[in-house]
């Protein structure tokens, strides 16, 4: 799985998912691209299952660029313990995702398989999506 080799901190506030995206909303790498069009929060669970389903359906062709990377920790405290005594562990490590973010990208293979793999990507993920290409001057 995704994670941070080291961070300053153990534990951290919860960073917002709501509004919009402030960078990544235009592709750069690749031709194709997948855009979240609601915000939550995406495990490094998640974002192993979809890159997995884009390169099994590509057959190991063209690239895949991406752009998110769980550095959030998230904490969860054990069940049927009661409230007080501090933050729980960390279970899991997320990326903060917001509208309009482009999270996948790729590059060297026909639009029509490009669509179908970022479908397959777009069901392991908690977030709504749309399919982008790149716009050609």
């Amino acid at each position: 799985m995704l994670m941070p080799k080291r961070t300053k901190y153990r534990k951290s506030h919860r960073r917002s998912y709501e509004g919009h995206s402030k960078g990544n909303t235009e592709l750069h790498f690749g031709d194709y691209g997948l855009m979240a069009t609601e915000g939550n929060y995406i495990s490094s669970r998640q974002i192993e299952a979809a890159r997995i389903a884009m390169t099994r359906y590509m057959k190991r062709g063209g690239k895949v660029f991406i752009n998110i990377f769980p550095d959030q920790p998230l904490t969860k405290k054990p069940l049927e313990t009661r409230q007080g005594k501090g933050k729980g562990n960390v279970e899991d490590w997320v990326a903060v995702v917001k509208e309009g973010k482009i999270m996948f990208e790729i590059s060297g293979v026909e639009e029509a398989i490009a669509r179908e793999a970022l479908r397959l990507a777009s069901h392991k993920l908690a977030v709504k999506t749309k399919f982008v290409k790149k716009e050609v001057n």
